[in-house]
């Protein structure tokens, strides 16, 4: 298996990571994930932009310029001979040695890694949905950036698995912010509602196609927080990522949503998600 490290594109067995790098010792480091559908990257560029982003955020210099990152990413996947994957890819600060909170200086150079398997789409699901719970939104304040710390999100996500769902709907003092690996967005009166990007949620490059789709398809969209109530009232619910597309959500802590099938809003925004990959990467 061929791995992204630092700027190479090695085997995986010729990986090391040192005890003392600094993703390892202290979670201090951001990531990416990026899909690809008939061996070519959808929305490449904003994701790679949101990397960068995040990098800036917590004063990580990334050596390679985001030109050179794409150019590695898709050499990754040509190599590894994968048509339709997701590939994450890892900046850690890199390692510095003795252990200490503070950021060390910038001779330290960040480690980065890079890897991509084939994951199937899942277009039954996307027409048939999925399971979810609510749970408190336990993280930081600075979900803007896609930190490696997602101990607050797994600890969701494993709550979810315990009561057979497969997300959980996150809220701040009854306000819903999004899902532990997705964001969240009702439906109601035919209007869209999400929570506005911000240090609460993590802006969404799923969310940013949607969004668009709602527009072009006249779809009126408030980006503004709702509630758990409204959430339980909702005519329908989905939530969105790179890696589950637009995906409608049937059940919430048992009740279910416009009668457990997908809505009309969410069907037409998936039918546009899937016309802009298509557009990107052929027919899938």
């Amino acid at each position: 298996m061929k791995v992204i490290w630092n700027n190479q594109i090695v085997d995986r067995e010729e990986v090391r990571i040192d005890p003392e790098d600094r993703g390892y010792q202290f979670g201090d480091g951001i990531y990416e994930v990026v899909r690809a559908y008939n061996g070519y990257f959808f929305g490449l560029d904003e994701h790679v932009d949101r990397l960068y982003s995040s990098a800036d955020k917590i004063e990580m210099k990334i050596p390679q310029t985001k030109e050179e990152m794409k150019t590695l990413m898709t050499r990754l996947l040509n190599e590894s001979d994968i048509q339709t994957g997701n590939l994450y890819l890892q900046a850690t600060r890199g390692i510095a040695s003795p252990r200490n909170h503070v950021y060390p200086d910038m001779s330290v150079l960040p480690t980065i890694t890079g890897t991509v398997t084939t994951v199937p789409r899942d277009a039954h699901k996307i027409e048939t949905g999925i399971t979810t719970i609510t749970e408190p939104d336990i993280r930081w304040l600075k979900c803007d950036i896609k930190s490696i710390s997602l101990l607050g999100n797994i600890m969701a996500k494993h709550e979810a698995h315990k009561n057979n769902a497969e997300e959980a709907i996150l809220h701040r003092d009854g306000i819903v912010t999004e899902c532990s690996a997705s964001n969240v967005a009702i439906v109601k009166d035919d209007v869209i509602y999400t929570h506005p990007d911000g240090h609460l949620i993590l802006p969404g490059v799923t969310k940013i196609v949607w969004l668009a789709c709602a527009k072009e398809l006249g779809i009126e969209v408030k980006e503004e927080p709702f509630t758990l109530a409204q959430l339980k009232d909702a005519d329908e619910v989905f939530c969105s990522s790179t890696t589950i597309e637009v995906m409608p959500i049937h059940t919430i802590d048992g009740e279910t949503v416009n009668g457990g099938k997908r809505g009309k809003i969410t069907a037409k925004l998936a039918d546009a998600f899937k016309i802009k990959i298509e557009e990107t990467c052929g027919e899938i």
